[in-house]
């Protein structure tokens, strides 16, 4: 009989270690900081959960996290069936489909502060071009005076830069559905919707959770872009978790409570995270069950 040993497990020790050293080391640094006042390098006391109390207490922070919520959920409602109605109209097989896909992913490869500069001079009214057209149609367009306007333009900003994404996963889940599922529908005379609803959608489960699941860590992590775009204004209108984490741990030098907020902000996401990610897999497992042997009789 041939031996069992672990040496394999050798193999992943080099990522065991970058994940310690990129992730883990500094997560418990902020955990460290966030029980404490820092003064300077070598002064420090012990506060306890002082600072998340005052955060938890901060309505600044209430503000920002409503408006971090309300932009996720506005992203992820237009971006996800937009991706899916463009991935099922785009062409299965061919050079047509080759280049849509190409020209599709082109936003995915620009840098998140060059889409902001990209888009901070398209949509401004005066050079943009924009920002000239909506002007000339009759609309008083302007998004660093209005604050509908600044959400309008971000919402299309991060719709134009990462509904590819949603396209491409949800492409790649429909080349992977056999044909004779489409066959089978075929005979049986479904339409469209009824093809999407009972072959399509059930496929494409896994790659819009993954999808999902991208969007909203992604969106709620949001700062490059409107950090160029509208520098969190007019007013605080687009201030979102991260500046305001920015402003305090950077601009005001605040490190305990910027600590302390960072924890709690990183709990938000694993929470969100957690609960869409449990549900989603708790539904497929009742489908699963509902479609079974006991299910069928």
């Amino acid at each position: 009989m041939r031996r069992r040993t672990n040496l394999a497990w050798l193999l992943v020790l080099p990522v065991v270690l970058v994940v310690a050293f990129t992730a883990v080391i500094p997560l418990m640094t902020v955990v460290n900081y966030s029980v404490q006042d820092i003064f300077d390098p070598s002064s420090r006391l012990f506060v306890g959960f002082d600072w998340y109390r005052a955060a938890l207490r901060d309505p600044r922070l209430h503000d920002a996290l409503a408006r971090q919520l309300l932009f996720t959920g506005l992203v992820i409602g237009i971006e996800l069936p937009l991706g899916i109605a463009i991935a099922r109209f785009l062409p299965r097989d061919g050079r047509a489909a080759s280049a849509w896909l190409v020209l599709l992913a082109v936003p995915l490869l620009v840098p998140w502060n060059v889409v902001g500069t990209m888009w901070q001079i398209f949509a401004r009214p005066d050079i943009g071009l924009a920002g000239w057209l909506v002007n000339a149609a009759g609309f008083d367009y302007n998004y660093t005076a209005d604050p509908v306007d600044a959400w309008i333009t971000l919402l299309l900003l991060d719709v134009w830069h990462w509904t590819p994404l949603v396209v491409l996963l949800t492409y790649a889940g429909l080349k992977a559905i056999p044909p004779a599922f489409y066959q089978a529908a075929a005979i049986d005379g479904a339409s469209g919707m009824q093809v999407f609803r009972h072959v399509e959608l059930p496929h494409l489960t896994g790659v819009l959770t993954i999808a999902v699941l991208l969007r909203i860590m992604d969106s709620l992590m949001i700062y490059t872009e409107p950090f160029v775009l509208t520098g969190g204004g007019p007013g605080n209108t687009t201030t979102f978790l991260s500046q305001y984490l920015t402003q305090m741990a950077v601009g005001q030098f605040d490190l305990g409570p910027a600590a302390a907020f960072s924890v709690l902000y990183f709990l938000v996401i694993l929470a969100i995270c957690w609960v869409f990610y449990t549900g989603v897999t708790a539904r497929a497992a009742r489908d699963e069950r509902a479609d079974g042997p006991e299910g069928d009789a």
